[in-house]
């Protein structure tokens, strides 16, 4: 049998279930596409909590949150941390932002129903087994900063990993990587003496995202965007938006396998 995601534990469905209704916001979001809420493990063993900003065109088609380029990305720092498993992925909205709208959806996170839920999702999925918590962007800091019942463990706040300052970035990665790495204890099968980053991001900073993190089902180059990288025009997504119908329209490249 194939390693998949059979989905997050009862009580953390059934609190999914329960999330705020955004219908009051939903001209900031892709509301139509619905929410999309974690990837990793709920069960309150991981060892590092990230929170990102929210899903994209690629995390609608899994149903688990970072998993194109920007979750190649973080699946690439989780690498370098020996990171192979032990770690959970949400994010400060359910809902895919649209990003021109990013400053008129920041007072939704305050929100007392969508503060109360979030909060209570993460006292949900985390445990004593928690080392670490990164923050990856804006939207993750404020949603972090929030949280008055987080734990009394290390945090990191670092740009997101579709950061339009590229030096930056690999700077405050680069240094979180370091510092997490006597911090956090590597899964059995990783190892956290991979190179660190270096000047430029390259192929070998992403890393493909796991079978066991996916649902049963999803074609196996999912979550593995290396072909569209490496392909002429570069394509750093296998899903995308078109321009003649941003709000309800994907479009899914498959790779050609033949």
């Amino acid at each position: 049998m194939a390693d998949f995601d059979a989905g997050p534990p009862v009580t953390v469905a059934r609190h999914f279930a329960k999330v705020p209704s955004y219908a009051d916001f939903q001209e900031l979001f892709w509301y139509d596409w619905g929410p999309v809420f974690y990837r990793g493990r709920l069960n309150r063993t991981a060892r590092l909590l990230a929170i990102a900003s929210d899903p994209g065109p690629t995390e609608r088609i899994a149903g688990r949150t970072l998993v194109g380029d920007a979750g190649q990305r973080v699946q690439g720092f989780l690498t370098k941390l020996g990171l192979t498993q032990s770690y959970a992925l949400v994010n400060a909205y359910v809902y895919a932002l649209r990003p021109s709208r990013a400053q008129k959806a920041a007072p939704l996170l305050a929100r007392p129903d969508q503060l109360s839920w979030r909060n209570t999702l993460l006292e949900l999925i985390t445990g004593p087994q928690l080392q670490a918590i990164v923050a990856f962007g804006v939207q993750a800091r404020a949603a972090l900063q929030m949280w008055d019942g987080r734990p009394d463990v290390p945090v990191f706040e670092v740009p997101h990993p579709s950061s339009r300052n590229p030096s930056a970035l690999l700077d405050s990665w680069r240094q979180a990587v370091t510092d997490l790495r006597a911090i956090v204890t590597p899964d059995p099968d990783g190892d956290n003496t991979l190179p660190n980053y270096g000047p430029k991001f390259g192929e070998s900073d992403y890393a493909a995202i796991p079978a066991r993190d996916l649902p049963f089902g999803v074609p196996p180059w999912l979550g593995d965007d290396a072909w569209g990288r490496h392909d002429k025009p570069r394509h750093n997504d296998s899903v995308e938006r078109p321009a003649t119908d941003l709000l309800n329209t994907l479009v899914w490249h498959a790779p050609k396998l033949g």
